[in-house]
């Protein structure tokens, strides 16, 4: 055999071979191009309460940490090589970070507790509040603890915290305006209020363009004419005083209405500040009772015969009246004293009197209410007069009337007939 022709009878086979594997190379996809906008990771916010420490006091540290990309994408481009061509895909999702940790080194500061390991992720826009407990140190002054954010890859973002311990070098010098207000002791529902509003500054620099706004509370308490008072600059330790008129609606209820007020100036370097506040209105309802009508049961009241007495007390005041109760003197046995309770504004109630007859007469006596309201406990007493008219005898006279007719019908059939017929027959009735 000739050994020369062996790679001729093996050679399709490495062709099959070789035809496969490319096919299989072109089938697989291979990724040409990818990009990634990176998600940040920063400190938004803080707060250290309190604000100043005292020597070897402890306090907290608040930090906001956010992933402050509205959007972290990452984009990918997939070429694919088939047997009939290449085709591109291109993928776009939205990234998260990894927080690993969160550490915040003292720096003059004890840190006691609040070192975070494995935070977590954070989606883009996404944010996450940490709380870390501190001590001061022995000596005032201004230190600086540190916020270490670890995310992966070995990236790391440090930031300061102030920490005032009892040094005036970290006080804010500002502006800081404080808003009082004096106003009556007794305010009723549908009162003009007059209000006396004082603004000071106690913080240590001017406020320029100092402006009082005065809201309204709807249905309730608005200002009278003007809402906007114009004080100008308020320096420091000074105090101005603008004199308010406010109207209450009558139908407002009793009770704490807060009236807005808006203040707003301008700093020393010209930036413009809002600062919101309100003055404190105490309504107090006030009850005013009246006499609505009196009647009677029976209408007509005789002597001698019992009978109710009832008179409708209204209250026309402003605010509920309690423990409302009547009397009235009327020298007549029965129950004089009527308990009634409560009535609300505009509404009435019955005071009922359930008395013995009395002679008949004309009756002149008081009526007295005693009730409490917010603004505390009061009479009201009214004179009425009450007619007892003499009993009627008319049903007598008719019964005696009747006994005497029936007395001269017996004796004139009994006594006068028989004697004047000899026999008893009645006067028609002929002798045999």
């Amino acid at each position: 055999m000739d050994i020369h022709q062996t790679p001729i009878r093996k050679a399709p086979w490495v062709l099959a071979l070789t035809l496969g594997l490319l096919l299989l190379m072109v089938a697989v996809p291979a990724a040409v191009s990818a990009s990634t906008r990176d998600p940040t990771v920063a400190i938004t916010d803080y707060q250290v309460t309190p604000a100043i420490l005292l020597p070897g006091d402890q306090g907290t540290i608040r930090i906001t940490l956010e992933n402050t990309a509205s959007t972290a994408t990452s984009t990918e481009e997939t070429v694919q090589n088939g047997v009939s061509g290449t085709s591109t895909t291109t993928t776009t999702k939205d990234m998260t970070v990894l927080v690993e940790s969160v550490y915040l080194y003292g720096k003059g500061v004890e840190v006691l507790e609040g070192n975070f390991q494995q935070v977590g992720a954070l989606g883009p826009g996404q944010s996450m509040t940490l709380t870390f407990l501190i001590k001061a140190q022995s000596y005032p002054g201004m230190y600086f603890p540190e916020v270490w954010i670890r995310i992966p890859e070995g990236t790391s973002v440090q930031y300061p915290i102030p920490v005032n311990v009892n040094s005036p070098i970290g006080i804010q010098k500002t502006e800081i305006l404080i808003l009082s207000s004096s106003l009556p002791d007794t305010i009723e529902p549908g009162d003009e209020i007059p209000a006396s509003l004082t603004l000071r500054n106690d913080g240590r620099l001017l406020a320029d363009d100092v402006t009082v706004r005065v809201g309204n509370v709807s249905g309730k308490v608005a200002p009278k004419g003007t809402d906007i008072y114009h004080l100008g600059a308020v320096g420091p330790g000074v105090q101005k005083t603008v004199e308010v008129l406010l109207l209450s609606d009558r139908e407002t209820d009793p009770g704490l209405v807060q009236v807005p007020v808006v203040l707003s100036y301008k700093g020393i370097d010209g930036t413009a500040h809002t600062q919101a506040s309100s003055v404190n209105v105490m309504m107090k309802g006030k009850g005013e009772l009246g006499f609505v009508s009196v009647d009677t049961s029976p209408r007509r009241v005789s002597a001698g015969q019992p009978f109710d007495l009832t008179i409708r007390i209204e209250n026309t005041g402003t605010g509920e009246v309690k423990q409302v109760a009547a009397t009235v003197d009327l020298p007549m046995t029965g129950t004089r004293q009527s308990f009634i309770g409560k009535i609300k504004p505009g509404n009435d109630a019955p005071a009922v009197f359930m008395l013995d007859g009395g002679k008949d007469g004309t009756y002149a006596y008081n009526t007295t209410i005693t009730y409490t309201d917010d603004l505390g406990t009061h009479t009201v007493s009214s004179p009425m007069t009450l007619r007892v008219v003499p009993a009627d005898s008319s049903m007598g006279i008719i019964l005696m009337l009747l006994g005497v007719l029936g007395v001269g019908i017996v004796t004139y059939r009994f006594w006068y007939l028989p004697r004047k017929n000899g026999n008893g027959a009645l006067p028609w009735v002929k002798k045999s």
